[in-house]
């Protein structure tokens, strides 16, 4: 229980961090914020807990490839934050994420890559 509460602590922490230098600098949050901290602390975690190597690689492998999808949503989140207010922005942004993943997950499922 006490791990269990350590691990949430830690991960809560990055978020609030993120959050925190955001508010000082723009620039400063965004790079922290692009920064696969959380896929660090994931790796970490299974790490700790003795899962397979194959299982940490293959969170690696995947993350990758699910990154992929979700860059159109930083550009289009911008323009439609200023349009349609943060909370169609926000909800917009997951359509799009989703739409860009199922269409991504056709195209590289032709290179032998299966995401779902």
């Amino acid at each position: 229980m006490t791990w269990l509460l350590v691990k949430y602590l830690l991960t809560a922490g990055v978020v609030v961090l993120v959050s925190e230098m955001a508010k000082r600098s723009d620039k400063l949050g965004g790079l922290i914020a692009a920064l696969p901290l959380v896929t660090f602390l994931a790796l970490i975690w299974l790490y700790v807990e003795n899962q397979s190597t194959e299982k940490i690689a293959n969170h690696a492998w995947y993350t990758f490839w699910y990154v992929v999808p979700t860059l159109p949503m930083f550009l289009a989140f911008p323009v439609l934050l200023e349009r349609i207010g943060f909370w169609l922005a926000l909800l917009s942004s997951v359509g799009i994420t989703m739409i860009c993943f199922v269409i991504f997950s056709l195209i590289v499922r032709q290179f032998g890559i299966e995401l779902w």
